[in-house]
């Protein structure tokens, strides 16, 4: 998942310069020595907000503003499109937030640094079968485990969801070292329990795992034996989970599992492959393909081409039309991304990942001319700045309807990361 830009900047030296220290406090020092801590708190709490550190929902309402008519009805999903329609059109919704234009399972990630996205779940619920808040990381503390993230846990939130009929999945980044939890048995049982316990303690109705590109980093998928541990670890986890039931449905709690989305057609060690799949597919209740940031800095160039995307799912479900290929594919969650990226074309390479804000600022500034990639099925524009030149590859209306249609042929569901950063009539198609 595309890496999340938190506030890096460093906070100031606040200390006064050196006086005499035999001379006696005045009392604008002593306002100074109080002032001082308290100013540095600030700061922090403010650091922290802004990173997502802190978190909880806005504390603002998003308001939406409404139309009679779909995007479908007002012929806004097409290849002609120009910024000055995007401009204003893309605040206006249907009315009609109930229908639903994709019938498969849809998984939202919402994160606490783009809080736009914890309003847009709840307006937007009937439309989201399961909603993941970004909020947990489990990592090792010597030879302890320790789950961080519950302090953004939001109790009337998540029962909002879960009333309006979603089931709320939170993410958990398994960054514990491999060594502590897959050689010792003791780990690997504590690891599963602090998962389950957390899913009983607030409600939840499961969990999203992300572990596989860890994994990769550390060497575990390059021998078999690890490997084959480390499967054994999530099927573990999807068995504890299924023995219990969720608090807002009659159904088990729920196991959906991360997984990257293969670069070639031939894969290698670091791929999630069928039989990783086959392995995991009696215990794991989805996969959550990243079939996104197919380019970056140093190749800069479409989010998700249609014909990767393509080959990713062939790659992982082998032969389209087979018994097996059709019971798997429903259990896809196909990778959508509601971000886009700024590349820097010219003065070398550069830039990254761009918000629907960013987006829109970048149109009411520079009045491109978008344009249809006809091999990737992307808009993309291309601007100057002082000298630079820049493409900006962003989702549409049009390249995401083609995404959707192409889960619908593979009989697919969609996972969106995510949904602070669209624009809001993204919505309407779903």
């Amino acid at each position: 998942m595309p890496p999340r830009r938190r506030d890096r900047r460093r906070l100031r030296d606040p200390s006064p310069p050196s006086s005499d220290a035999r001379a006696p406090p005045s009392a604008l020092g002593l306002r100074l020595t109080l002032l001082v801590p308290l100013l540095i708190l600030v700061l922090v709490l403010a650091a922290l907000g802004f990173s997502g550190l802190l978190s909880h929902s806005p504390p603002h309402s998003q308001t939406l503003q409404t139309t009679a008519h779909s995007v479908y009805e007002r012929g806004l999903v097409k290849r002609d499109v120009s910024a000055r329609e995007i401009l204003s059109e893309h605040t206006r919704v249907s009315e009609n937030r109930s229908q639903r234009n994709f019938a498969n399972p849809v998984l939202a990630y919402v994160t606490p640094w783009n809080s736009k996205g914890y309003d847009m779940a709840k307006l937007f619920i009937t439309k989201l079968t399961h909603v993941s808040p970004v909020w947990y990381d489990l990592k090792s503390d010597r030879n302890r485990l320790v789950l961080e993230g519950e302090h953004n846990f939001d109790a009337k939130w998540v029962s909002e969801l879960q009333t309006n009929g979603s089931l709320v999945v939170p993410r958990i980044v398994l960054e514990a070292l491999p060594a502590v939890l897959l050689f010792e048995k003791k780990q690997k049982a504590k690891a599963i329990d602090i998962i389950v316990s957390e899913c009983r303690d607030k409600g939840y109705d499961g969990i999203v795992l992300e572990s596989w590109s860890r994994w990769a980093i550390y060497g575990v998928l390059d021998d078999q034996e690890l490997r084959y541990m480390a499967l054994e670890f999530v099927k573990q986890l999807g068995e504890a989970l299924h023995s219990v039931n969720s608090k807002s449905s009659s159904h088990h709690l729920e196991l959906i599992y991360v997984i990257p989305a293969p670069r070639m057609q031939k894969l290698n060690n670091q791929d999630f492959g069928p039989k990783d799949l086959m392995h995991l597919a009696d215990t794991v209740d989805g996969f959550s393909l990243m079939t996104y940031d197919f380019s970056g800095p140093q190749n800069p160039g479409p989010s998700a081409p249609l014909k990767w995307i393509h080959h990713s799912l062939a790659a992982l479900l082998s032969a389209k039309g087979s018994s097996h290929s059709n019971s798997h594919s429903r259990m896809i969650f196909l990778g959508i991304n509601f971000y886009g990226n700024d590349f820097l074309l010219s003065g070398g390479s550069g830039g990254g990942a761009i918000t629907g804000r960013d987006f829109v600022h970048l149109l009411e500034k520079y009045k491109p001319s978008l344009q249809w990639d006809e091999k990737s099925l992307e808009h993309f524009f291309i601007y100057s700045d002082e000298g630079a030149k820049h493409a900006v590859f962003y989702p549409t209306l049009m390249s995401l309807s083609v995404r959707l249609d192409e889960a619908r042929n593979w009989g697919t569901g969609l996972s969106i990361w995510e949904i602070g950063q669209g624009l809001d009539y993204f919505f309407d198609i779903l």
